[in-house]
């Protein structure tokens, strides 16, 4: 089963690299070319980065090592990336949100902008084995929840924070 793991993610990865790449570009002042880089160069960073810490089986296990987080200090993976395209980190904080949380889990792409922002759903699919998917229909849509301003509870992770 170890062979697939890097199939089974390849959504879930593209769906985050997409979201990054998606507020580097409304940012602007990136050209396409760059930011096209900018995604497979984060896809394959975060594909080799996750390649020991994915389980479908139990989706929350290493959900804290497979968080991207912005917060005062670049994420590697972002940084790594930018790099390749000729972006500082100091570039890099001026076109990202300063703080910015994402979570890449099997199943599940989702992330949170600002300390007390909404968690909003980026990718969900139906796990395997029958799990019944968590009821999505009920939520507020995360630009209504924006524009509204209220703010919703937190969602509870099991995170675990590194530091480095």
């Amino acid at each position: 089963a170890g062979s697939g793991a890097g199939q089974d993610m390849r959504t879930e990865i593209s769906t985050a690299a997409a979201f990054v790449t998606r507020l580097l570009r409304a940012a602007g002042g990136v050209s396409e070319e760059q930011l096209r880089c900018f995604r497979e160069c984060l896809q394959e960073s975060m594909r080799e980065h996750y390649k020991h810490h994915w389980f479908p089986l139990v989706p929350s296990k290493g959900s804290g090592y497979r968080c991207i987080r912005i917060n005062h200090k670049m994420d590697p993976l972002i940084g790594k990336a930018a790099g390749m395209i000729g972006l500082s980190h100091e570039r890099l904080f001026q076109l990202l949100p300063s703080e910015l949380t994402l979570w890449v889990d099997p199943f599940e792409v989702s992330y949170r902008i600002g300390e007390d922002g909404s968690i909003c759903v980026l990718y969900e699919s139906p796990q395997p084995g029958g799990k019944v998917a968590k009821q999505l229909a009920s939520r507020t849509s995360c630009k209504e929840e924006w524009r509204i301003g209220r703010s919703s509870p937190s969602k509870s992770y099991n995170m675990m924070t590194v530091s480095s």
